[in-house]
């Protein structure tokens, strides 16, 4: 089993990512992310519409949306450095979002590029040099609408 697909593997132990979101992202526990699926291409994240993410507008907070379409391009950046030798480090350096429709349901953010992620990783490791790439996910209601789009910037280097 590779690095990425052990990785896989505990992002889908809903009781294994509760306690890291717990632990290290406790808005996101409260938020109730959650990863539907993941691959190494792809990742689906979902964040149900009530009480802790909607806004007075009955609408879901553009912020609540902003961190479940990060988690749809974390988990696969994450996949990329799990366990990487050497050791890789990944930040967000950029964030550009639209927002198209009202987010009233559970929203799925789906990223489809998790390969372009992973050859950021792997050029950063090859080259010494820090690599950037930008990860598109767009946010879809229960009626399959799309409701939100977002364009998040990775940063890759190698740890010293």
């Amino acid at each position: 089993m590779n690095n990425q697909t052990a990785f896989n593997k505990l992002a889908l132990n809903r009781f294994k990512f509760n306690l890291f979101m717990l632990a290290n992202l406790p808005m996101g526990f409260i938020a109730r992310l959650r990863i539907d699926k993941i691959s190494e291409q792809s990742a689906t994240v979902s964040i149900p519409y009530y009480y802790a993410t909607k806004n007075p507008f009955r609408s879901m907070y553009f912020a609540a949306q902003s961190m479940a379409a990060e988690m749809s391009t974390a988990a696969l950046a994450m996949g990329a450095v799990y366990k990487s030798k050497p050791a890789v480090s990944m930040l967000v350096i950029d964030l550009r979002a639209t927002f198209s429709k009202k987010a009233a349901t559970r929203i799925k953010f789906v990223c489809n590029d998790g390969e372009k992620i992973m050859q950021a990783v792997e050029n950063a490791k090859l080259t010494g040099e820090g690599q950037t790439v930008e990860a598109k996910t767009q946010g879809f209601d229960d009626f399959g609408h799309l409701v939100s789009e977002f364009f998040i910037t990775w940063t890759f280097k190698i740890k010293k």
